[in-house]
């Protein structure tokens, strides 16, 4: 007989990339602390992104992933929020248009803070020092200091990818996603790009399309579906004690659910 999944069943079990805290007292006050924080997203969002994901399995929907390898608390601002969604959204249009299928959007983003490493120590002039496993954990400066893996670390990372999120929802849902914006967007990438000539049809395409849907009495900005945008997040789930502390059970179906984002 199966032992019973719980979110703490990982403990029991080998686990490769989970740093060494010197102070276990203080690692588990914080995931104490995080277990009782406000969820970052909910299961109604991960049911949803399920139902998507599958019909990019049947192959009726094609997947956009993409992101930073690692986020970085010092580069945490409203200006890389936009730029990074804008960038998704410019590539979002290119493929819907040059596929004819809808695109699912999944940034690595909001909570992408852990980084795998293939060796737990790396050295520097002769000085060997645990390695940097994202800001989620320790500091990128080769310092004795800043390299020991620091617990209260993922109460800044949960607080930044909470504020992340805030902005994306608002961008994705508050009218910046619109068409118009985007098409506006991918025309000045056209016009700047070397391969500027790849993208022309599909410019010219997205512009009668506009054209059409007006002169037809049909306004994008009154519609939903040019207004908004589906966007989700994701990250690598390396520090599972912080994923624990996430995971939660939906009241409405009481299945477990991982809300970190």
């Amino acid at each position: 007989m199966s032992e019973r999944w719980t979110p703490e069943s990982w403990r029991a079990k080998p686990a490769q990339q989970i740093p060494d805290y010197p102070d276990q007292a203080a690692l588990k006050a914080v995931e104490q602390q995080l277990a009782g924080f406000p969820p970052l997203v909910f299961a109604g969002e991960a049911r949803k992104l399920k139902r998507a994901l599958g019909k990019v399995a049947a192959g009726e929907a094609f997947l956009l992933q993409g992101g930073d390898c690692a986020e970085s608390f010092a580069e945490h601002s409203a200006d890389n929020i936009r730029d990074f969604f804008r960038l998704f959204l410019q590539m979002a249009v290119v493929l819907t248009f040059a596929g004819g299928s809808p695109v699912v959007k999944v940034g690595r983003i909001a909570g992408q803070f852990a980084k795998p490493r293939s060796a737990p120590t790396e050295k520097e002039g002769g000085v060997e020092l645990p390695s940097y496993k994202g800001d989620i954990v320790n500091d990128i400066a080769f310092t004795a200091e800043a390299r020991t893996p620091d617990p209260r670390r993922q109460l800044e990372a949960y607080r930044q990818s909470a504020a992340t999120l805030n902005l994306i929802r608002a961008f994705a849902t508050g009218g910046y996603a619109n068409l118009d914006n985007a098409h506006r967007w991918m025309l000045g990438f056209v016009k700047d790009s070397p391969a500027s000539s790849r993208y022309n049809e599909i410019s010219e395409r997205i512009t009668e399309s506009l054209d059409f849907m007006r002169a037809i009495g049909i306004d994008p900005e009154a519609h939903p579906e040019t207004r908004t945008t589906e966007f989700y997040t994701s990250h690598e789930a390396l520090l599972l004690g912080y994923e624990q502390a996430m995971t939660r059970v939906d009241s409405t179906t009481g299945e477990w659910y991982d809300t970190s984002g």
